[in-house]
C-alpha cells in the first residue's frame, strides 16, 4: 500500500485541559480574587460556628431551646404497679432467682431486675416470654 496516492495526515487535534476546580478550589483566595477581578458575582455564606472547634452536640441549638420551652411532660410508658406485683409473686411460687428466670427467657438479668422495679418500658414480647415461663397472665387484667 505505500506507493497508492498521496499519503495525508487524519488526526485531529486533541484538547487536554485540566479538571474544573472542585469546592475547595473554588474557596480559594486566590480563585476569589481572580473571580472579583473578571467581574463574576461572588457569593459569601458564614457558617454557623464556622471555624470553631466546637462540637455540635455542646451548644445549645435551636431544638434545645425548642424542648426548654416545651411545656407538656412527655414521659414513656412504665410497669403499672400490678405488672411488677405479678411478675415476683409468680417468680418466687416457681422459686426462681431473676437471674434464672432471665436464663430462662433468654434475657439478662438486668430486664427482670427493671421489670420488677418498674422502671422498665413494657415490650410484648417480653411479656409473653414471661408469661409462657412462669405460666401465669400478666397482661390484660386490667
Amino acid at each position: 500500500m505505500a506507493g497508492v496516492g498521496p499519503m495525508t495526515q487524519d488526526w485531529e487535534p486533541v484538547v487536554i485541559r485540566k479538571k474544573a476546580p472542585n469546592s475547595a478550589a473554588k474557596r480559594d483566595e486566590k480563585a476569589v480574587n481572580a473571580a472579583r477581578r473578571t467581574g463574576a458575582e461572588i457569593e459569601t455564606v458564614r457558617k454557623f460556628n464556622g471555624g470553631t472547634n466546637k462540637a455540635a452536640s455542646s451548644s445549645t441549638s435551636l431544638n434545645t431551646k425548642k424542648l426548654d420551652d416545651d411545656t407538656e411532660n412527655l414521659t414513656h410508658d412504665r410497669v403499672p404497679t400490678e405488672l411488677k406485683k405479678a411478675i415476683m409473686q409468680a417468680r418466687t411460687e416457681k422459686k426462681l432467682t431473676q437471674a434464672q428466670l432471665a436464663q430462662i427467657i433468654n434475657e439478662k438479668p438486668q430486664v427482670i431486675q427493671e421489670y420488677e422495679s418498674g422502671k422498665a418500658i413494657p415490650n410484648q414480647q417480653i411479656l409473653s416470654k414471661l408469661e409462657r415461663a412462669l405460666g401465669a397472665k400478666l397482661r390484660g387484667k386490667k
